[in-house]
C-alpha cells in the first residue's frame, strides 16, 4: 500500500451511513485502515455496516443521530471522541432530496432539505472541528453533487440544487477559516450513482436516455468509483489540497 493513502490509526466519522454511498464510504475508509464511527437516524440499518467493517478487522462504533439536531450531534461526536480519543476524518454524507416544483413547494418542505443537506454539514463540522482544532489535524469531506454546479431539465428539485451549491461554497469558506489549524476541507461532487434514492429510477429507459444525453461517458457511476476521491481527501496525499470540489461524474459538468 502506498503510505500516502494509508489510514491506519485514523478515526473517521461518516454520516448517513445506513445505506447507499455512506456504506460504501465507510467500507472504503476501513479497507485502508481507518476505524469508524458511523451515524444515521436509522440505527438498525447501521448494524449491518458495523458488522461488515468489524469483519474487515477494524473497529466500528454505530450511533443514532439526526443531522438536523445539534444536541444529538454533540452527543454522538462526544461519544466518538471519548471512545477513540480523537477524530481525524469527517465525511458529511447525510442528505435528502424532494421532487417538488418551486411554485408549489412549501416553506416546511424547503426547510427540511436545507436543514439536512447544509445546516447538518455546518453543525457536524462545528462539533467535530472542536476536536480537530485541539489536535491541529483534520480532514473534512463534504458530499456535494453535480447539481450543486448545474441545473437540470428532468427533476423539480430546486431545494436540492440550492443546498448542494451551498455546500460547494461552504467548503471553500471553511477551508480558508481552518487552514491555520491544519484542517483541510474538500468536497466530492458525484454524478448519478445507484443509491437508496435512485435505485428505482436508474434502470429505466427514460432515465438512461437522460444520462446518455447529459454524461459524456453515457453511464451512471459504478460502485467504488467515488473511492479514489474519498481516499485522496481523507489521507495525507491531500496535505496541500483544501477548498476544492472534485466532480466524479463521467464528465457531466464539463459539457
Amino acid at each position: 500500500m502506498n503510505p500516502l493513502f494509508d489510514l491506519t490509526g485514523k478515526v473517521a466519522v461518516v454520516t448517513g451511513a445506513s445505506s447507499g454511498l455512506g456504506v460504501q464510504f465507510a467500507k472504503a475508509l476501513a479497507e485502508y485502515g481507518a476505524d469508524l464511527a458511523i451515524m444515521a437516524r436509522r440505527y438498525e440499518k447501521l448494524l449491518k455496516t458495523k458488522a461488515a467493517i468489524e469483519t474487515m478487522g477494524r473497529k466500528c462504533l454505530a450511533l443514532q443521530c439526526d443531522v438536523t439536531q445539534e444536541k444529538e450531534i454533540e452527543n454522538a461526536v462526544g461519544q466518538t471522541a471519548l471512545h477513540y480519543g480523537k477524530i481525524d476524518i469527517l465525511v458529511n454524507n447525510a442528505g435528502i432530496t424532494a421532487a417538488i416544483p418551486a411554485e408549489t413547494m412549501t416553506e416546511a418542505e424547503w426547510d427540511k432539505v436545507m436543514d439536512t443537506n447544509i445546516k447538518g454539514v455546518f453543525l457536524f463540522s462545528k462539533q467535530v472541528g472542536k476536536y480537530m482544532i485541539e489536535k491541529k489535524y483534520g480532514k473534512i469531506i463534504n458530499i456535494a453533487s453535480i447539481y450543486g454546479a448545474v441545473g437540470n431539465n428532468a427533476f423539480p428539485i430546486i431545494s436540492y440544487h440550492s443546498s448542494k451549491g451551498a455546500i460547494i461554497n461552504f467548503t471553500r469558506a471553511l477551508a480558508v477559516e481552518w487552514a491555520k489549524y491544519n484542517i483541510t476541507v474538500n468536497a466530492i461532487g458525484p454524478g448519478f450513482f445507484e443509491s437508496e434514492f435512485t435505485q428505482e429510477a436508474v434502470h429505466t429507459e427514460v432515465f438512461m436516455n437522460y444520462v446518455k444525453a447529459g454524461c459524456p461517458m453515457q453511464r451512471i457511476g459504478n460502485e467504488g468509483e467515488l473511492n479514489g476521491a474519498l481516499l485522496l481527501f481523507a489521507s495525507d496525499a491531500s496535505s496541500y489540497i483544501t477548498g476544492q470540489t472534485i466532480y466524479v461524474d463521467g464528465g457531466w459538468v464539463s459539457v
